[in-house]
C-alpha cells in the first residue's frame, strides 16, 4: 500500500509540475517571426519598414502613382495593406521619398543590375573610328554604323581624325566630320573628351549614355 501511495504521489506530482520539456513553438510562429524578421533586417543602402523613422513621408504607391505627403505610419500601413513594404528611397529629399514595392524582387533587380554593369565595364575597351576631313557619305555613313555596335557593345569610341598635306592649314574641316559623327550617335553617345588637335590628327572620344 505505501508503495501505491507513494507511486500515485510520484505521478500526481508530474502532472501538477507540468510538462518535463518546454513545448517547442509552432511552426506557423517560427515562420511568421521569421518574414518579420526579414520585413525589418537592416539594409546596407535602403531603409525599410519599421527602420523609417521619420514622421512624414513622400510616397509613391505600387502603382508608381505620386500619393503626395502623408504621415509615415499611414503610408506603413498602405504597404501592409497591399502585402508590400515601404522603401526609402531618397533619403536626402525633404520629407523623404518612398515607395510601395516588393523589396525581395527590387533589392534581386539591383544586384542583376549591378553585375549587369560591372560585366560590361570588364568587357570594354577602347576602338578605334578612322575618318578622314574629305571623307565621302556613303564611308562615313559605314563608319558609323560601326561606331554604334561598338557603343551597343559597351566600348568607348575614339574617333580620329587624320589630316594630310594641305589639310592640316583646315582644321575645321575636321571639325565638322566629329560634329557629324556626334549628331549621329547623340541617341546612344555623350562626348567624354571634345575633339582637340594633336599634330596631325584630331581626336575625339564617345562613350556609352
Amino acid at each position: 500500500m505505501l508503495g501505491a501511495r507513494s507511486s500515485h504521489r510520484f505521478h500526481s506530482g508530474c502532472r501538477a509540475a507540468g510538462p518535463p520539456f518546454p513545448i517547442p513553438p509552432s511552426h506557423d510562429s517560427l515562420r511568421k517571426k521569421s518574414s518579420n524578421q526579414r520585413r525589418n533586417a537592416p539594409s546596407s543602402k535602403y531603409r525599410i519598414n519599421r527602420q523609417i523613422r521619420v514622421p512624414e513621408v513622400r510616397l509613391i504607391d505600387e502603382e508608381n502613382e505620386q500619393v503626395g505627403v502623408i504621415s509615415t505610419d499611414d503610408a506603413r500601413r498602405r504597404a501592409d495593406e497591399a502585402g508590400l513594404d515601404l522603401v526609402e528611397v531618397q533619403p536626402n529629399a525633404s520629407p523623404p521619398v518612398c515607395r510601395i514595392m516588393d523589396y525581395g524582387k527590387f533589392k534581386y533587380a539591383q544586384k542583376k543590375k549591378e553585375r549587369g554593369a560591372a560585366k560590361t565595364k570588364a568587357h570594354s575597351t577602347l576602338k578605334e573610328l578612322r575618318v578622314r576631313p574629305a571623307i565621302d557619305p556613303h564611308d562615313l555613313e559605314y563608319r558609323l554604323v560601326q561606331g554604334r555596335k561598338f557603343l551597343e557593345e559597351g566600348h568607348k569610341v575614339q574617333v580620329v581624325c587624320i589630316f594630310r598635306g594641305r589639310q592640316r592649314a583646315h582644321p575645321e574641316m575636321g571639325y565638322r566630320v566629329m560634329e557629324a559623327v556626334a549628331k549621329n550617335l547623340e541617341d546612344i553617345a555623350k562626348i567624354e573628351t571634345r575633339p582637340k588637335m594633336n599634330g596631325p590628327r584630331m581626336t575625339m572620344l564617345l562613350a556609352r549614355k
